[in-house]
């Protein structure tokens, strides 16, 4: 039996977390730049603010009804997200964490020890709200495609209190009939034309295809595990690192500027600053990569002709995850594509082919300072750790800023405090 914890309304619920005023008004969290909705409350989804919605289309109706817009504040929802999952974690023999709001736990034979799983499920949901004060929605089932579908017909009824156990068939075809096919985990947009058009309207209806049917239509042996996944017959196991986490195949770091830039030196440090990013979540999963991009973009609503988006990439002759090095080679790249006298507005930095962190391919005739960069990493990594994110990084970072806020540092009118994260934004009890 697996399980779906998510949490509700994730960012607006850590807000929420340090600002109990914000408890019962609706709130919308901003995307980078405070430019478009990410986020929304109960309240605000019923005044029919859509999901990433520019904000200035939604202004009016916001202003009139009074609902309250926040910056995006990753620092709180990264630790708080660490919070939960260290909780879920706990509780549970394995746990696959999904994304920054979800988590799978494997939940095989524990009603030998917690009696039953939807009562366990409840005490997980309360313990969780006490401890962190998010509110979240659990769905168990036979499998992850099925839990992932009790979550969702569970966070639609409040009558079930936040959890759905599908523990029998008659229970299953109950929800199957209550999802959409288009809201079913593993369906897209196109597929779900397709099958609306097969007169395949319900997650049931999906249920009933024959094997024959779903591999024709709906991507092969992968459909095929989707429809056998609806049916009861787990398919996908859970994929848990040491940490909870998935390694990741790709890394990417972009970022639309604050403000439009041209000058070389400022984009460099905005590259440079993705790029050390980058590095560090490389390192933090023991990888390195062999492939790095970069890219820039134009304001694709500009009287400019496309292609509004040049890019460059190359494959490094050893596999890294040393800064500088990742850093050299991206301001080589972003030579190749910068152009002088053009006003750019984003940029990123892109890290694929990775190889396992140590048991990189060397080559032959390049330096052995493999142990001596480890070791600066490290360094690198554990000052930053202390002392908080971008406390320690290299000087090209900064661009032609003398201080660590960059011209591309995206806009932040209404961030409010690192409640958990930083001794001078601390939450004070008056």
């Amino acid at each position: 039996m697996y399980a779906l914890v998510d949490c509700n309304n994730f960012y607006v619920s850590c807000e929420r977390a340090f600002q109990p005023r914000l408890e019962t008004r609706p709130v919308v969290v901003l995307s980078n730049n405070d430019g478009c909705i990410v986020s929304r409350s109960a309240e605000a989804k019923a005044l029919g603010i859509p999901m990433g919605e520019p904000l200035f289309k939604v202004k009016p109706l916001m202003e009139q009804h009074g609902v309250v817009a926040l910056s995006s504040n990753y620092a709180l929802y990264g630790d708080m997200s660490h919070r939960v999952m260290s909780y879920l974690a706990s509780q549970a023999p394995e746990v696959e964490i999904y994304s920054i709001d979800e988590a799978f736990l494997s939940l095989h034979g524990m009603e030998r020890y917690h009696g039953p799983l939807d009562a366990y499920a409840r005490r997980i949901r309360t313990e969780v709200k006490r401890r962190t004060h998010i509110p979240t929605c659990i769905g168990l089932a036979p499998t992850k495609t099925l839990a992932k579908l009790a979550n969702r017909v569970a966070k639609k009824d409040p009558s079930l209190g936040g959890v759905l156990l599908l523990d029998s068939p008659e229970r299953r075809q109950w929800a199957l009939e209550r999802v959409a096919v288009e809201d079913v985990w593993g369906i897209g947009r196109q597929y779900a034309t397709k099958l609306h058009e097969m007169g395949i309207t319900t997650a049931a209806g999906l249920a009933r295809c024959s094997e024959a049917v779903a591999r024709k239509h709906l991507g092969g042996v992968v459909g095929a595990r989707l429809v056998r996944e609806l049916q009861g017959y787990p398919c996908h196991k859970l994929n848990p690192s040491e940490d909870g986490t998935l390694a990741r195949q790709t890394i990417a770091c972009t970022r639309t500027f604050g403000k439009p830039l041209s000058q070389f030196e400022d984009i460099l440090g905005a590259v440079a600053s993705f790029a050390s990013r980058a590095a560090e979540k490389l390192r933090r999963q023991e990888s390195a990569a062999s492939v790095l991009t970069v890219f820039l973009s134009q304001n694709r609503f500009d009287t400019t002709p496309p292609p509004h988006t040049r890019s460059a990439q190359v494959t490094l002759p050893v596999a890294s995850n040393d800064t500088t090095e990742l850093i050299r080679v991206a301001r080589a790249l972003l030579g190749r594509v910068w152009q002088p006298g053009t006003v750019y507005v984003k940029a990123g930095v892109v890290l694929d082919g990775f190889e396992k962190g140590g048991n990189e391919q060397l080559s032959l005739f390049a330096p052995d300072r493999h142990e001596r960069v480890e070791r600066l990493m490290q360094k690198l990594d554990s000052l930053n750790s202390r002392f908080g994110k971008g406390s320690v990084l290299v000087a090209t970072a900064l661009g032609s800023s003398t201080k660590h806020a960059g011209p591309w540092k995206g806009q932040q009118q209404h961030r409010t405090p690192a409640y958990t994260t930083k001794w001078n934004e601390l939450w004070e009890i008056g």
